[in-house]
């Protein structure tokens, strides 16, 4: 892909998974969590410049320190998250003001790479940055699924015989 479809990919995928996490959202723990980030992960893994030729082994640490830092955004994003579990058993998180700030700290880490990158004279494609965010979807959704499911499996205290059964009220969006 060209640089200016990757930017407009990246732009898109970020936009989308921000204002998602941070709308109170079901945690379905059986559905494909994985598939996004692997996408986006075979997406930039594809691509020829993903390291720059000139300058190799540097290239692999900026990368590498490029995934590192995803890695962490992702954790600590997870961690951040809320979670709880409503009355019907279903299990509901969203982001934090405190995960917002760890997308802060993310965004600022990656553009002082980008930075040390540019002043070692190392060219960065933008496939390196879709690898990184494909490493901070992986483990975010991954812990966050991993903190849900005991919670998915507690049972919900059945009802007296006679006593109805009130449905559950659903969620607005704020």
């Amino acid at each position: 892909m060209s640089g200016l479809v990757d930017a407009l990919v990246i732009v898109a995928v970020i936009a989308v998974v921000i204002v998602r996490q941070f709308r109170a959202s079901r945690v379905d723990t059986d559905r494909r969590w994985w598939l996004l980030p692997c996408v986006l992960a075979v997406l930039a893994l594809r691509e020829p410049h993903l390291l720059d030729v000139r300058h190799p082994a540097t290239a692999a640490l900026v990368l590498g320190a490029e995934v590192i830092v995803g890695l962490a955004v992702g954790a600590a994003w997870a961690w951040t998250t809320r979670v709880w579990v409503e009355p019907d058993g279903a299990v509901w998180s969203r982001s934090t003001r405190a995960s917002a700030a760890v997308w802060a700290v993310g965004i600022g880490l990656r553009l002082g790479l980008f930075g040390l990158g540019r002043l070692l004279g190392v060219h960065q494609d933008s496939s390196a940055l879709m690898l990184a965010l494909a490493a901070t979807l992986l483990v975010r959704s991954g812990i966050l699924i991993w903190r849900t499911r005991p919670l998915a499996q507690v049972p919900v205290p059945a009802a007296a015989y006679g006593v109805a059964v009130s449905r559950p009220a659903w969620k607005e969006s704020v």
